[in-house]
């Protein structure tokens, strides 16, 4: 079997939530050669679009819109970008939900699976967003589940065991959310950023993960070895990573 090209996956619940919370990640893998693709279940129309409604714009053309303005900021980040129009607020589970994730993991065989962290009292997409990333990586690993379209996957089909880091919710403290893994996102920033601004309808975001990116910054430089610090300042995103990390080696 041939050398796959390591592919990083996000599974966002809305349109904008991938460019605040993991922007940087995805940046940085396209900056690295790497294939990046961010699944969005839904658009944010009727949660995360307020001044759309207030404007007086209907739900087929907020859809339009939040479409239009995801794929920019994908583009921004060098990420391809997949929709599957599941609805939001609420973001329902379902199995056909979940089957069509199963069918995207066999077809993209992500290395590298991100999402929401499984908590969030100011949201319930974010954490079903993840539930259903999570089922769907066990089914899709299974040779006898079968695809949507009732046959079954070939030995090349089924994946791995990609590691799932939980990106950080927008209040983590309420949401349980401890970092555990500190991404640096200096050389990344400039695109999360361009991205981010391809999102005006939430231009209010803009400031505070650019804000939150310094301070994690901070903290990533002052877990920094061996010397506890690095000589240049720092940009980072915060995770929480679900299953364990498998080495030979402790660093």
């Amino acid at each position: 079997m041939s050398q796959r090209t390591p592919c990083l996956v996000v599974v966002s619940a809305h349109a904008g939530d991938f460019v605040w919370r993991a922007g940087g990640a995805i940046a940085a893998a396209a900056l690295r050669g790497e294939r990046a693709v961010v699944i969005c279940l839904s658009y944010g129309e009727r949660g995360e679009s307020a001044s759309q409604w207030l404007a007086g714009k209907g739900l087929d053309e907020i859809k339009a819109i939040r479409r239009a303005e995801a794929t920019e900021a994908a583009n921004a980040l060098g990420a391809e970008i997949e929709f599957l129009d599941l609805g939001d607020y609420p973001l329902r589970e379902s199995p056909e939900a979940v089957a069509a994730l199963v069918g995207a993991f066999r077809r993209l065989q992500p290395t590298v699976l991100l999402t929401h962290s499984l908590a969030d009292p100011y949201n319930g997409d974010h954490p079903a967003a993840a539930r259903m990333a999570l089922e769907a990586r066990v089914l899709a690993q299974a040779i006898g589940v079968a695809n949507a379209d009732g046959g079954y996957p070939g030995p090349d089909d089924v994946i791995g065991a990609p590691p799932v880091f939980f990106f950080e919710p927008h209040q983590s403290e309420q949401s349980g959310f401890t970092p555990g893994v500190l991404l640096d996102i200096t050389t990344a920033f400039p695109r999360k950023r361009a991205a981010m601004e391809c999102l005006p309808a939430q231009q209010h975001m803009w400031s505070y993960y650019t804000d939150l990116a310094v301070r994690r910054g901070v903290q990533l430089k002052r877990n920094a070895g061996p010397n506890l610090g690095l000589a240049h300042d720092t940009m980072a995103e915060a995770y929480m990573r679900y299953y364990p990390q498998v080495t030979d080696v402790l660093a």
